[in-house]
């Protein structure tokens, strides 16, 4: 259900044809490398926080090899990176864990693109469930997530 609610999202975009609901799961960086045949960097992550309010919530979208930086986040951010609990995740992004994705979300959900994904043409995030994804530039990801801005809250998985 979650992917077409992403599809009619990205009809405003002429996005929504592009979506690939994948025979295999793309619940992570590596399965939807995999998947999709590409790195895994360059597959685009959407990360999910708890906001400073409650119930608001902060999406970082970030390359596949990159993590968090704690200190970076909360300097950012001004607070604490935390991210919700299982169970909370789909009531404030819109989408279970493992579709979780910058698109559709609910008015509570703020979305950031981590720099990390600039270094590439297209990226692959999620398109609302653990088997799909949808190739974008950076500049089509920034339009169609709604995008606040571009942050470097990120540092490379060691």
């Amino acid at each position: 259900m979650s992917v077409e609610k992403v599809r009619e999202y990205l009809k405003e975009f002429h996005k929504d044809q592009d979506i690939q609901v994948l025979s295999e799961s793309s619940a992570t960086v590596e399965l939807a490398a995999k998947a999709v045949g590409v790195e895994p960097a360059r597959i685009a992550k959407t990360l999910s926080f708890c906001g400073k309010e409650e119930g608001t919530c902060v999406l970082v979208v970030t390359a596949g090899d990159q993590k968090v930086d704690n200190s970076k986040f909360k300097h950012f951010f001004g607070m604490k990176a935390k991210m919700p609990k299982g169970d909370e995740v789909e009531k404030l992004t819109g989408h279970a864990p493992g579709g979780v994705c910058p698109f559709a979300n609910p008015p509570h959900t703020a979305v950031y693109l981590d720099t990390s994904m600039k270094r590439f043409d297209t990226v692959f995030p999620a398109a609302g469930s653990g088997n799909s994804a949808v190739e974008m530039t950076c500049d089509e990801l920034f339009a169609c997530s709604g995008a606040r801005e571009w942050v470097d809250v990120c540092k490379p998985i060691q």
